[in-house]
């Protein structure tokens, strides 16, 4: 048994000691975001400092709990708060509640994040479906030693949000009369916001959105065979011409404000599933 491996069971069978609970669907809530988690029924709560080599967030609105029950009759269980890549802690420790959250069973990831809009026809507080990212933080999470038990050396990214996926929540969304876009989001190491002229070249590359989460958790993912959403707040708008100093409290003031609409969506897809 490799090293990462061994780890993994170990945060397993403690979550398994506290519940047989056997999800099938993984949520990762960003920024702002935590609580779609409150709408879970008969939860079981398991702080992450409780669970064997789980990292532990230092980011005010990240609460840091693993939360299992059922949400639209489904078997989830969702991370209340992340650890990002900028707090210190390597891409491999950022992206491993994702592996013990796969390894209790979790087939499909859900993954949303609060985000900066550099596409001009987005607005504060619209929701993003991702269709496809670019990679910028400078790391990746499968650098390193392979477990072929876990994931291929080389996973195809041809489709790291899948397609079905995104097609059954524009349906959803047409449906509840919640507007979305679809988009590029690209990745970046954070945890200083962007100048005007790296907004510039990010637009400039074909992203339509920024932030400092996401990306290594999907790559995770596809390494382990999930089929992933991924959904997007616009908290702040980051048009270079017309750029207004922003602060992770009013981030978190407008993911707030979002989310009782990304929750109806996230549950009408979780029912349609």
């Amino acid at each position: 048994m490799t090293d990462l491996k061994r780890r993994i069971t170990e945060a397993r069978n403690y979550v398994r000691g506290r519940t047989k609970f056997k999800p099938d669907v993984a949520i990762i809530l960003g920024t702002g975001l935590g609580n779609l988690a409150g709408a879970v029924k008969r939860p079981v709560r398991i702080p992450f400092t409780d669970i064997p080599h789980f990292p532990v967030s230092t980011v005010l609105g990240h609460s840091g709990e693993l939360v299992l029950g059922t949400l639209s009759g489904k078997k989830v269980v969702a991370m209340s708060g992340r650890v990002h890549y900028y707090e210190g802690y390597s891409m491999q420790e950022v992206c491993f509640p994702l592996r013990v959250m796969k390894y209790l069973g979790a087939k499909t990831l859900v993954v949303s994040n609060a985000v900066g809009g550099m596409n001009p026809y987005y607005e504060r507080g619209d929701i993003v479906i991702i269709e496809d990212h670019i990679n910028l933080m400078g790391d990746n999470p499968l650098i390193g030693p392979n477990d072929d038990s876990i994931g291929t050396r080389f996973p195809d990214m041809s489709e790291p949000y899948t397609r079905r996926l995104i097609d059954l929540t524009e349906s959803v969304a047409l449906d509840l009369k919640i507007k979305v876009h679809k988009g590029v989001f690209v990745g970046v190491a954070g945890p200083n916001l962007e100048t005007r002229a790296e907004y510039r070249f990010l637009r400039g590359i074909g992203a339509d959105t920024v932030g400092m989460s996401t990306v290594p958790e999907v790559i995770v993912a596809v390494h382990m065979g999930m089929k992933v959403l991924g959904l997007s707040v616009v908290t702040d708008m980051c048009l270079p011409d017309a750029l207004e100093p922003a602060s992770h409290i009013r981030i978190m003031k407008a993911a707030e404000r979002a989310e009782p609409k990304l929750t109806k969506l996230v549950k009408e897809v979780l029912k349609r599933l």
